[in-house]
């Protein structure tokens, strides 16, 4: 068999996933697909870098949902009355991180800013599926997962239809392409970070990953303890009788060869570090500082705990929790007989089988390094200061669920009937939201306050 023979078979299976994971956005997406979505902020702000500027073209947002407008005068936030009484000291900027505007730059440049972002986007998303199960076929070729192939199949079915990708897949608004082009990248990422063996790579994944979706920084734990773990030498240190968590970190520690590891550690921050120097420069030109991204400067309605609380802080973690953890669908007497909250439902109620991650039958420092990077993004998004309103799910898990499949195909946990059982009812439930989301509003909860979070009384 030829090298090219080899090649063409190796890509096979994942690119049929891709096929599939694609089409099957796409027709669920449906009408959506035949043009640009209410949202498109990515597309705009693409059109204004092909125009060489960073601002909105004309200075005039077309929409009033999630501007940024900074006052140049004032050198703050603009007046309430931005949209209807625009001054000439006022800019209008797309504040949320920028790379997706150039995933979608070339088809701007080809079709122009009205093209279907929403069709773009969910042929985007059917990569993720298929970089998955990538990442599972190269942990089980290389013995770290005994999973098999049907095993590696059902999980990726599972994170394409049976998760919050999936109604995220065929919004196309700006929120949702965020997360879409966030998923790709910290796939990309993790793929690149196994064995810490390709660390220019992981580094320039992971700097788009963050210029995508800012909490996604914190992943990387990920290749930091993956290039500890891969630069150990000798035997297994002896550990004693339930020795304490810190000892066992120490002693691990001493088989550590620092000096590859820095060398590593060096080669993955490079790229990170000249991404960041782009990302300061940018906001230095827009908001005349280097530090701000310019969500400070949204022109929305919960501005004021905003300014009080900030962008991030322990006041909004009870309600994150509560939507994280407990937001159930509302059961009612009058049709339709459910309704769900703008605030989502819970993460374990949409994919019940992520509860595998808490229970794997074995534990190792590739684990760890999984288990430690996304625990630091969800704590850092749980501090965030929304839930992820308006949500079919719990959307801000995407920031992290890669590395939690990965997690369960490393647990060992079988895949007996129970999964399968959880299988087919995250993909109901997940179908259903993919479907009714932004499209049967008889389904979610009225409430435009923020205020309602559970069924009132």
């Amino acid at each position: 068999m030829s090298r090219a023979q080899q090649i063409a078979r190796r890509l096979a299976l994942p690119a049929a996933i891709w096929a599939i994971s694609a089409a099957v956005y796409a027709g669920v997406a449906g009408p959506r697909t035949s043009g640009p979505s209410p949202d498109n902020h990515f597309v705009h702000l693409a059109d204004s870098f092909l125009h060489g500027q960073l601002g909105v073209l004309g200075n005039r947002p077309p929409g009033t949902n999630d501007w940024a407008c900074y006052d140049t005068e004032t050198q703050d936030v603009c007046p309430p009355g931005a949209f209807s009484h625009p001054r000439d000291s006022q800019r209008w900027y797309v504040s949320f991180p920028p790379f997706p505007a150039i995933v979608i730059l070339p088809a701007v440049a080809l079709f122009g800013p009205g093209l279907s972002d929403t069709l773009f986007w969910a042929l985007f998303a059917g990569l993720a599926p298929a970089l998955l199960f990538v990442i599972l076929r190269r942990l089980r070729e290389t013995d770290r997962s005994q999973r098999t192939v049907r095993d590696d199949l059902l999980l990726t079915t599972l994170f394409a239809f049976g998760t919050v990708f999936f109604f995220t897949a065929v919004q196309g608004a700006v929120w949702f392409a965020g997360h879409v082009v966030g998923v790709v990248m910290i796939l990309a990422y993790v793929y690149c970070a196994l064995d810490a063996r390709r660390p220019a790579l992981a580094g320039l994944m992971l700097g788009l990953a963050f210029m995508t979706r800012a909490t996604t920084a914190a992943l990387v734990l990920f290749f930091a303890i993956e290039a500890m773990r891969i630069s150990r030498v000798g035997p297994e240190p002896e550990y004693g009788d339930q020795p304490s968590v810190a000892r066992r970190v120490y002693l691990w520690t001493t088989r550590v060869q620092w000096r590859d590891v820095l060398k590593r550690w060096a080669i993955f921050a490079a790229p990170i570090l000249v991404i960041g120097a782009i990302a300061m420069w940018m906001n230095e030109e827009r908001f005349e500082n280097p530090f701000e991204f310019g969500h400070r400067y949204l022109m929305i309605r919960w501005r004021g705990r905003i300014e009080t609380w900030g962008l991030f802080s322990y006041h909004y973690l009870s309600k994150n929790l509560a939507v994280f953890l407990a937001s159930l669908p509302w059961l009612t007497a009058q049709e339709p007989h459910v309704i769900i909250s703008r605030h989502g439902l819970a993460l374990w109620f949409t994919t019940p089988a992520l509860l595998l991650a808490l229970w794997p039958r074995r534990v190792d420092a590739q684990m760890v390094a999984l288990y430690a990077a996304s625990a630091a993004v969800a704590i850092w998004n749980l501090l965030y200061q929304n839930s992820g309103w308006v949500q079919f799910g719990y959307r801000f898990a995407l920031d992290y669920l890669p590395l939690v499949f990965v997690a369960i195909a490393l647990g060992g946990r079988r895949f007996g009937p129970g999964f399968l059982l959880a299988l087919v009812f995250a993909i109901v439930v997940n179908t259903f939201g993919a479907i009714t989301f932004d499209r049967a509003w008889q389904y979610y909860d009225d409430d435009g306050t923020q205020e309602r979070v559970f069924q009132p009384d």
